[in-house]
């Protein structure tokens, strides 16, 4: 018996209402649908360059730093001393630095 990619016989089949990583998919009937397995390898294709071109935003988002700061640095800003709202910027620029956007 195959071991089916979920995500990818998702996205290969959108008619698809359940599907199971070992029985396969079925629609809204419960009828199984039958897979192509080309469909499915190239849906799951598709879903590594998509997850592949956005790599980079997980990895920046557990090191930005938090909101809290930003909003302390707004207020001194309002105040006239941007000190703290540069020191934000600085950090965001520097974890941007360390995982850049792909071209």
């Amino acid at each position: 018996m195959s071991t089916y990619n979920i995500d990818a016989v998702a996205r290969a089949y959108p008619n698809a209402l359940c599907v199971d990583s070992e029985a396969g998919a079925f629609d809204h009937d419960g009828n199984q649908i039958e897979l192509d397995q080309a469909l499915v390898d190239a849906a799951a294709a598709e879903i590594a360059a998509e997850l592949a071109a956005t790599e980079y935003q997980r990895q920046r988002a557990p090191e930005y730093p938090d909101l809290k700061q930003l909003a302390d640095g707004l207020y001194w800003a309002s105040r006239g001393d941007t000190t703290k709202l540069d020191e934000y910027y600085a950090a965001c620029e520097a974890v941007k630095a360390k995982y850049p956007k792909p071209a």
